[in-house]
């Protein structure tokens, strides 16, 4: 009984240690960035949504299908007008619970168009509120262009 009650401590013991590891982990796999906008009030899941870029360029992006469905493919967009951008990675993170690392590199087109594919984890719970970041690369700087979208309903 006492090596059972050991064994059992122990593995508790371990699994605290880890997931005190993993906490502290955690924002190494945030994007890090020279610059991050504001939250835009733009809702990616009704509509395309602009942003304008600290050069005053503008970028302009897009997921659809809309509605946004979970466990879908799904096409995004980004095109920029007034700059050089040398890569686009977009960034999905669930707003109020974790889901894993979501960073899909958009290619890039003729016209100072990315374009890429994602897909969203379903949420046991139905619509989801999400954070898609775009994180922007002008060879300058990396700009963070976050929006905010509902998906699954």
């Amino acid at each position: 009984m006492t090596k059972n009650l050991l064994l059992d401590a122990a593995i508790l013991l371990a699994l605290a240690v880890l997931g005190v590891i993993g906490y502290k982990l955690a924002p190494l796999f945030g994007p890090k960035t020279d610059i991050t906008l504001p939250l835009s009030n733009c809702k990616l899941d009704q509509q395309r949504c602009v942003a304008t870029l600290p050069d005053g360029s503008q970028l302009e992006f897009s997921i659809e299908p809309r509605p946004i469905p979970a466990l879908q493919p799904l096409h995004l967009q980004a095109s920029f007008k007034g700059s050089e951008v040398r890569k686009v990675e977009v960034d999905f993170a669930g707003t109020d619970m974790k889901m894993g690392y979501n960073r899909p590199l958009l290619e890039k087109q003729p016209g100072g168009r990315f374009t890429g594919q994602a897909s969203l984890p379903v949420c046991i719970t139905g619509a989801m509120e999400w954070d898609a970041t775009v994180l922007v690369d002008t060879g300058q700087s990396l700009v963070a262009v976050p929006f905010r979208f509902l998906s699954g309903h």
